[in-house]
């Protein structure tokens, strides 16, 4: 089992990232609370990961702070939550959100995110309460992210809609989110972040 990764950042394309451990490159698949905080290419960057193995297919998964990652594992478990609506999840709210949705019981502001109907809200409260009540913040890798820009984006609007897509929204959904924020002088995890706090507000 992979359970950390310390290396270079050489390539970050929401939801996947490229890191170089010792000349080995590890494809990571992180939520977007995750690539917020990514330093810029070329730094060195440190994830808690999550090794998914199916017969198709091994996925890495990485994340800034440990409790993202037992997040992360606690709703891989839920019923019908598969690695993609927990990715999506925690890319949609950040961590404390989601666990205070849970133990209040507001399935309301669940089932905004992409992917979660009324049924799997109201199954990932009854499930999950008890497994998060206890829960808490959690630190960050020491030393391991900064937050800033990505440098040298084309397109970050048209980054910023394929990274929603592939979190599980339509195209046109994606299109018009995008559409609906001033996106000048922003970069791509700017634009992200503001259509994902749109959807759920």
């Amino acid at each position: 089992m992979i359970g950390f990764l310390r290396g270079v950042l050489i390539d970050k394309q929401p939801p996947s990232l490229l890191l170089d451990v010792q000349g080995v490159g590890y494809e990571v698949e992180a939520p977007m609370t995750t690539f917020y905080d990514l330093p810029p290419v070329g730094e060195s960057v440190a994830l808690f990961t999550h090794l998914a193995v199916r017969e198709d297919a091994h996925t890495l998964y990485g994340f800034g702070k440990a409790s993202d990652r037992s997040l992360f594992r606690s709703l891989i478990k839920v019923n019908g939550v598969g690695a993609r609506l927990a990715l999506t999840i925690l890319s949609g709210m950040q961590a404390s959100e989601f666990v205070l949705c849970v133990q209040v019981g507001d399935t309301a502001s669940l089932v905004k995110l992409p992917g979660v109907g009324k049924k799997t809200a109201e199954r990932l409260v009854v499930e999950m309460r008890d497994k998060l009540s206890d829960w808490g913040g959690g630190a960050g890798v020491a030393g391991g992210l900064a937050a800033t820009a990505r440098p040298d984006v084309v397109n970050p609007v048209e980054e910023a809609v394929s990274a929603l897509m592939a979190l599980g929204y339509k195209a046109h959904e994606a299109s018009r989110l995008v559409r609906a924020i001033d996106a000048r002088n922003l970069s791509t995890e700017d634009i992200i972040r503001a259509a994902l706090q749109s959807s759920v507000s």
